[in-house]
């Protein structure tokens, strides 16, 4: 389904993507892991074509969209795809079931009346009744987290984006999205690309985790498999300590191996 060739991305003196290479197989839900400002979100938004690399290739079912220049047959691609922003992302001035069903009227060119009737059985599939001509101040952070995930499946997409989807949310709350995201995959038998520093959710919803570090994704594995690595810059991160090969400004472990 996705296959990341040597994908280079710099800004200006800053070499932020630096040879990454990753595939992932149909109905798989892979998990990247890194800490802030190790490139997750750039990784991100090459694959769904928001930037161009410098040097590399983005496979989406065999179609290079690296080297797509003409905006239509990239929006065509881009139909394949929803996403859950971290912080949701949702229009203030839109109520409830107009976010979740905004790519069905501006892009799908459906009705007024059959995009509010898929936005509301959206809702329902993620555990919202009768919200749907609420405003999104009125909802809790939990459940405005919900209606992005509605949005996110409203067109049946076949790949799934998760930003740190469990970012600001209490534990029980990132139980309950993890558990709604590993659903909504299995029913729209969906491929998944998960960025998150949040391991606990990252154990829960991976088939694979992949680790980027320093530009490159330096492991990958299955949540048994990293939870057993013997990398120890893996190890640091997952662990959560300040002491190791990643070095974390004024923590003064005295490495010089990375930063975070």
């Amino acid at each position: 389904m996705i296959r990341v060739v040597d994908l280079h991305k710099s800004f200006g003196d800053k070499k932020v993507l630096d040879g990454v290479n990753l595939e992932i197989n149909d109905c798989e839900s892979v998990v990247v892991i890194g800490g802030s400002g190790s490139g997750k979100s750039v990784l991100i938004k090459n694959v769904i074509g928001l930037m161009k690399p410098d040097k590399g290739s983005v496979f989406i079912d065999d179609v290079d969209i690296a080297g797509i220049d003409n905006m239509d047959k990239l929006n065509e691609i881009r139909k394949k795809f929803g996403m859950l922003f971290q912080y949701a992302a949702l229009f203030d001035s839109m109520k409830v079931w107009e976010n979740v069903a905004f790519a069905l009227l501006r892009l799908h060119r459906l009705s007024e009346y059959e995009a509010r009737a898929i936005a509301i059985e959206k809702l329902k599939s993620v555990g919202l009744v009768d919200v749907e001509d609420l405003m999104p101040a009125e909802l809790s952070g939990g459940m405005k987290k919900r209606v992005g995930l509605a949005r996110a499946i409203a067109h049946d997409p076949e790949i799934l984006i998760f930003d740190e989807p469990t970012t600001g949310l209490d534990p029980i709350m990132a139980d309950v999205i993890d558990r709604l995201i590993i659903s909504v995959r299995k029913e729209l038998k969906a491929t998944s690309i998960t960025i998150t520093h949040d391991m606990n959710s990252a154990y829960r919803t991976a088939d694979r985790i992949a680790m980027l570090y320093n530009g490159k994704i330096i492991e990958t594995g299955t949540p048994e498999e990293i939870r057993n690595t013997g990398n120890p810059t893996v190890r640091q991160f997952i662990e959560g300590r300040a002491e190791g090969p990643i070095h974390i400004e004024g923590a003064g472990n005295g490495k010089s191996l990375g930063r975070v």
